[in-house]
């Protein structure tokens, strides 16, 4: 009864939000992952079946509907659906191996059983994830229904409480973007006045626009979650002082986001149940490749396509892939150099602090300019009147970093080298 009510009021409100005869798209998509489950079972020609289907669907989506502004239509949650209904697959799979065959984090997630068409629908359409996600496994849900998500088990969850803490906390940062997003918008970036500013100026309105633009995101994760949270999926079991946990459905680590001065700790903090799909479903599957740089390149190009088929994307997943390598190799150098550690751990680090904190917003907006711009004309002017700063800045670090490896790590003695 619980899964059809579900079902029902979610039918309602998205066939609200995408004017009716839209809703085919993803009621094809998920009858079709159905069928697909029936009758293929647990096999490879399943899951490679789903990910040529959900992902070529939605590709055409993108090809059919796409413009140069940012659209707000059926592809929107359907992306979400696609990750969904592709992990479902990869789950039922999973769910045919022997338990030593399986990582700790399949285990959580496998499915011993096939689902029933009611329980798939209920899954895709459930009104805590369906517009902007997060991601939940098919396992989660069915522990949702059966109200092992809760904290007072076989009672719905006492959870009004965090509940509203995500919603305030969204409703704040919806605020800030509100109130900022009127002043530090992405078609100023193409505007003659943005060009005729100095180098310095635009700097700095990047490092200001890229965090305020980021709450767009925050804000929608935030509500949502607690709307997972007020249902049960956001339950996450205890903690080690036996409090309970609603974080299961967070997209979001606020405090972190804030305040780390690291490219991976915002990348860590942000969009994290996707992430974890990503690193989970694509990333650690494609092991065979024998190459963690290859992994990571395949991963962050179906990032690209994923979100859409403009160049803007392309564009911003290949510099984050040079940054994150570029970063790790910084911190190991710091890591490796006493004379570096020592200072990173000395009375200077609020300095060195506030630096890397100007250095990584700036940077972190660098790569977002043709995220969101999409198209090759607009965030090529963009690059162009900043010089290309944050590609040469990169790829001189990336020049660099081993010669200043060499002046700042002692070299290991020949019985120091033995022993590792």
């Amino acid at each position: 009864m619980c899964k059809l009510t579900c079902v029902f009021d979610f039918f309602v409100l998205h066939a609200d939000l995408t004017a009716g005869s839209q809703v085919c798209h993803s009621l094809l998509c998920v009858v079709i992952q159905f069928l697909l489950l029936r009758l293929m079972g647990r096999t490879v020609t399943c899951v490679l079946s789903s990910f040529i289907f959900q992902m070529m669907y939605l590709l055409m989506g993108y090809y059919y509907t796409a413009t140069e502004e940012y659209d707000i239509k059926w592809t929107m949650p359907h992306c979400v659906l696609t990750l969904k209904l592709i992990g479902l697959a990869l789950d039922y799979y999973d769910g045919g191996k022997e338990e030593s065959q399986m990582s700790a984090e399949q285990k959580k997630s496998a499915l011993s059983s096939t689902p029933s068409i009611l329980e798939v629908f209920g899954f895709s359409y459930f009104y805590g994830g369906f517009l902007v996600g997060p991601q939940f496994t098919l396992l989660s849900y069915q522990k949702l229904v059966s109200r092992e998500m809760s904290d007072v088990p076989g009672q719905p969850p006492s959870s009004v409480v965090p509940a509203l803490k995500r919603f305030g906390l969204g409703l704040i940062t919806l605020s800030i973007f509100t109130i900022g997003g009127v002043h530090y918008t992405d078609n100023y970036f193409l505007t003659d006045e943005f060009e005729a500013h100095p180098f310095w100026y635009k700097c700095v309105y990047i490092l200001v626009w890229v965090k305020i633009n980021l709450y767009k995101y925050i804000s929608c994760w935030l509500i949502t979650e607690g709307v997972c949270v007020l249902s049960g999926l956001g339950y996450n079991g205890k903690n080690e002082k036996g409090e309970h946990q609603w974080d299961a459905c967070a997209n979001v680590r606020v405090w972190l986001f804030e305040t780390t001065p690291l490219f991976t700790g915002t990348i860590n903090s942000f969009n994290i149940n996707t992430n974890a799909w990503v690193a989970r479903h694509v990333f650690k599957r494609l092991k065979f490749l024998g190459n963690k740089l290859l992994s990571q390149m395949f991963t962050l190009f179906f990032l690209a396509i994923w979100h859409g088929l403009h160049s803007g994307y392309l564009i911003c997943f290949s510099m984050e892939f040079i940054i994150v390598n570029v970063e790790k190799q910084a911190q190991s150098l710091v890591r490796d150099s006493p004379l570096l550690a020592s200072i990173a751990q000395s009375h200077l680090y609020p300095l060195v602090y506030v630096v890397q904190q100007l250095i990584h917003w700036l940077f972190m907006g660098y790569p977002l300019i043709p995220f969101c711009l999409f198209t090759y004309d607009k965030w090529l002017k963009v690059y162009s009147s900043i010089y290309f700063c944050g590609h040469i800045f990169f790829f001189i670090a990336f020049l660099v970093l081993p010669y200043l490896r060499k002046v700042f790590v002692p070299r290991k003695r020949g019985n120091e080298k033995k022993e590792d």
